[in-house]
């Protein structure tokens, strides 16, 4: 945010400003009954709106102070509450009316809750700069975030050495869902956690680890609050976990569908390899919905049954293969890894996955630059022993090829960075 903000406080004076947004007031009311001795709370304001071409898609973001509980393991905390996801002004100017029987806006606001310091006076401003990044994100992509939704950052979220480099999501414990003039609000709250924690995520699934970071006061307690200084992970705090995570993943599979990274595919046709688009990108989490819809309409016409295929993928890409067959494959479920910057695309698909190209007699399919592979019973037995050698990737020697002759089928892994 940097020049786009300022610290203010609200409300104005009436005779300096005109009255405060419906939306944006019904927000405010909500806040003052949980803070009613702040009804006056520090923020941080954009100082050019987003519908005037501003940068920054929050109008504004509250800072407030909050006592925590010590009886139920609630250490004293600020809490963050963005608005400007969410419609506060229901004319059009940044998102579409939808009346008040529908979602006001994006549906929902991001609030975060930062431990409290001993002896800190007022609350750091870069949680702001955290969530201006986030509605970005939001806004130029048209995802939203939910509960258990996770965010890979791949660096300390307040830019320090702090453990804490990625994000979950989960539904903040005092905003509930809030009927506005201009549809319905939830609030969901970022969690900040370690990279251990995240891969856990991955592997299983949001919900199960938001539930062990509860259990723990240490790594975030009931109100999954984020201390920056957390050095541990749930792991070192509680080695059982391990197993309760391992139990989970054997029993429900993973629910992470797929991934965005650096990704090509290429036909074997014993003549010569014709090569798609190969992106770079950062990984990250998708939604499926992309599938169809991003590819255009004269490729998606053109369907192709393909003899044999060679896949590749970076190195945070394809360690996420042991999970794609364990955890999906396995329980009769898809994976896609999608490039982030180009159309190209490729899913591995368990038999029994419906709606899909391919079968038995043609396992390799292609939609445009979208690639299916079968991954038949008997071939995911075997890539889940294989892939075992991903467990360790910071072992590997790049590049890493894998191959299955009698299926025609080849996967290379590569370094993230070339």
């Amino acid at each position: 945010m940097g020049e786009a903000s300022v610290l203010s406080h609200h409300p104005h004076p009436i005779n300096m400003l005109p009255p405060t947004p419906a939306g944006l007031e019904t927000l405010y009311n909500l806040c003052r009954k949980i803070y009613p001795d702040q009804a006056n709370p520090l923020q941080v304001t954009a100082l050019l709106k987003f519908w005037l071409g501003g940068p920054d898609p929050l109008d504004y973001i509250s800072m407030y102070s909050n006592p925590g509980n010590p009886d139920e393991n609630v250490p004293p905390h600020w809490h963050y509450i963005s608005f400007g996801l969410s419609d506060l002004h229901g004319d059009g100017r940044v998102h579409d009316p939808s009346g008040p029987d529908g979602a006001s806006g994006f549906g929902f606001e991001l609030t975060f809750r930062l431990k409290r310091e001993p002896g800190e006076t007022s609350p750091p401003t870069w949680p702001a700069t955290l969530m201006q990044s986030l509605a970005k994100y939001v806004f130029q992509s048209g995802n939203s975030l939910c509960s258990s939704d996770h965010v890979s950052w791949h660096c300390a979220l307040d830019n320090s050495e702090s453990r804490i480099q990625h994000m979950l999501m989960t539904t903040d414990p005092q905003l509930n869902t809030t009927e506005t003039p201009f549809g319905t609000v939830n609030f969901v709250q970022i969690v900040g956690i370690c990279t251990d924690e995240l891969k856990a995520t991955q592997q299983w699934n949001g919900s199960g680890i938001l539930d062990i970071l509860r259990r723990s006061p240490a790594a975030g307690g009931p109100w999954l609050i984020t201390d920056m200084t957390r050095s541990d992970s749930i792991f070192e705090l509680d080695p059982s976990t391990h197993e309760e995570v391992e139990r989970g993943f054997e029993l429900d599979g993973s629910n992470l569908s797929g991934v965005s990274g650096r990704c090509s595919w290429s036909e074997h046709d014993y003549f010569a390899e014709k090569t798609c688009k190969t992106s770079r990108s950062r990984l990250g989490s998708f939604h499926d919905a992309f599938l169809v819809s991003s590819l255009e309409a004269s490729e998606i016409a053109r369907v192709r049954k393909l003899d044999g295929v060679h896949l590749i993928l970076n190195l945070e890409a394809g360690s996420l293969l042991p999970l794609a067959i364990r955890g999906r494959v396995k329980h009769g479920r898809h994976f896609t890894f999608k490039s982030a910057l180009e159309e190209t695309a490729v899913t591995l698909v368990a038999h029994s996955v419906t709606g899909t190209l391919v079968n038995p007699e043609s396992p390799y399919v292609s939609q445009g630059s979208w690639l299916q592979v079968l991954i038949t019973d008997d071939l995911s037995q075997d890539m889940g022993v294989t892939f075992q050698a991903l467990a360790s990737p910071e072992a590997l020697s790049l590049p890493k090829t894998f191959s299955w002759p009698e299926r025609k089928l080849s996967i290379t892994i590569v370094a993230d960075k070339v």
